[in-house]
C-alpha cells in the first residue's frame, strides 16, 4: 500500500473498518428495520469510501459490506450463513449495487463534483439491480432503464436501439457531458440540444446498443442525474451482455 497516496490509504483503511463498525452500529435495529433498507445504508457507506479513496477501496468497501451484512444483519446472527431467500438476494443485491455506486463515485471524484447520495438516485440504481438478478429477460431490464431515464432526465421520451450505430447524434457521455459533433454542450447554461441524444450501453468493453434520449424543452438534469443515468445504462448493457444480443428492437 506504500505506493498509495495516503488518501488512498485512509480510504482502503476504512473500507475493512467502516463496514464492519457501521454494522455493529446497526445492530440493535436489525430487528425493527427490514434487511433491505439496511443494506441500503451500508450503500451509502460505500459510496463515501469509494468518493474518499479510489475504485479499490470502493470495491473493497462493497466486498466488506456484504460480508459484514450476512454476519451481522441476517440470520441466523454472527454467522457467514444465511437461512432465507430474501436475505441472500438482498446480500448479493449489496455487494452489486455497491460495486456500481462505487464506479460511480469514483467518476464523481475525478470530476470534483459532489458525491450522488440522494436516496431517490441510490434507490433507481438498487431496482435495476434487483430486477436484472430477477428478471427473466434482458429486455425487461431495458424496459425499467428505458422508463428510470424519462423520470430521471425528465424526457420526452426514450427508446433503446440495439445494435451498430447509425448516424452522429449529440451525446451524453461517460463523464455526464454533452457533445455535439465533436464540440462540448453546456447543459447548464443551454439546457439539452434540439434533438434526440444518445447514450451508449457498453458492458466488458462490448457495444449493446444506444438508448435514444427525447428531452423535454427547458430541461437541464443536473450533473448527478446524468451520471447515474450512465449507471443506468451500463447495467442494462450488463444485462444484455449476460444474455446475450437480442434482436428485438424499439
Amino acid at each position: 500500500m506504500t505506493g498509495f497516496p495516503l488518501r488512498d490509504r485512509i480510504a482502503l483503511a476504512a473500507a475493512v473498518a467502516g463496514p464492519l463498525l457501521l454494522a455493529l452500529i446497526l445492530v440493535p435495529f436489525r430487528g425493527g428495520v427490514s434487511s433491505t433498507n439496511l443494506a441500503l445504508i451500508m450503500v451509502v457507506a460505500i459510496v463515501a469510501i469509494a468518493a474518499a479513496g479510489n475504485r479499490l477501496a470502493g470495491g473493497l468497501a462493497a466486498l466488506s459490506s456484504a460480508a459484514w451484512f450476512d454476519f451481522f444483519l441476517t440470520r441466523p446472527y454472527q454467522s457467514f450463513t444465511i437461512n432465507r431467500g430474501a436475505d441472500i438476494t438482498t446480500a448479493v443485491l449489496l455487494l452489486a449495487v455497491g460495486l456500481a455506486v462505487s464506479q460511480l463515485a469514483a467518476r464523481a471524484r475525478r470530476l470534483e463534483v459532489l458525491v450522488v447520495t440522494d436516496a431517490d438516485y441510490l434507490a433507481r440504481v438498487h431496482d435495476t439491480a434487483r430486477l436484472a438478478q430477477t428478471a427473466r429477460s434482458a429486455d425487461a431490464v431495458v424496459d425499467h432503464v428505458k422508463q428510470q431515464l424519462t423520470e430521471l432526465l425528465q424526457l420526452r421520451g426514450c427508446r433503446f436501439e440495439y445494435g451498430s450505430l447509425l448516424g452522429h447524434p449529440a451525446r451524453l457521455e461517460q463523464d455526464g457531458g454533452i457533445t455535439v459533433g465533436r464540440k462540448r454542450w453546456d447543459i447548464d447554461q443551454r439546457g439539452w440540444p434540439r434533438q434526440e441524444i444518445e447514450l451508449r450501453a457498453s458492458a466488458g468493453g462490448r457495444f449493446q446498443g444506444r438508448f435514444m434520449l427525447a428531452p423535454a424543452p427547458g430541461t437541464r438534469p443536473d450533473l448527478q442525474a446524468r451520471l447515474v443515468a450512465v449507471t443506468l445504462a451500463d447495467q442494462a448493457a450488463a444485462a444484455l451482455d449476460t444474455a446475450g444480443p437480442s434482436p428485438r428492437e424499439r
